[in-house]
């Protein structure tokens, strides 16, 4: 991929940055950003992006709920594309230590319309895994 610039990529997809067919692919996207920023990192929004679960991890078994809330929260916030969002802690029997959300939540798109979901992982470094 060369350097192009954002404007020329822009007016080469109709105003758009990625086709319509692409909607997943894009709040997936969206959700990667959301889930990897917390909150207070961005200066123009201090509210976007989860909670820093060095901050909470102390307050266990109430990290997990706070959380799974602070996930749900910044989606509902910053992710219009998705209504009814539920959020889930899995267990893993195989790793105890991981902490796996599944995201559920209904498209609200022109595009398209249904129900979606989203498997989340925390990795002890605080990077969020999307798939």
């Amino acid at each position: 991929m060369g350097s192009r610039g954002l404007l020329s990529r822009i007016a080469e997809g109709n105003g758009a940055l990625a086709p319509s067919g692409d909607v997943l692919e894009s709040i997936a996207e969206h959700l990667r950003a959301l889930l990897n920023t917390r909150k207070g990192e961005s200066v123009a929004t201090p509210h976007y992006g989860i909670l820093d679960l060095n901050d909470i991890i102390h307050s266990y078994p109430s990290a997990i709920p706070r959380m799974t809330q602070s996930i749900r929260t910044a989606i509902q916030e910053f992710e219009p594309r998705l209504k009814n969002v539920v959020v889930t802690y899995v267990p893993d029997e195989i790793d105890p230590t991981a902490l796996r959300f599944d995201i559920t939540a209904q498209l609200a798109t022109r595009e398209r319309k249904g129900m979606v979901r989203f498997h989340s992982q925390l990795s002890p470094g605080g990077r969020v895994e999307l798939w």
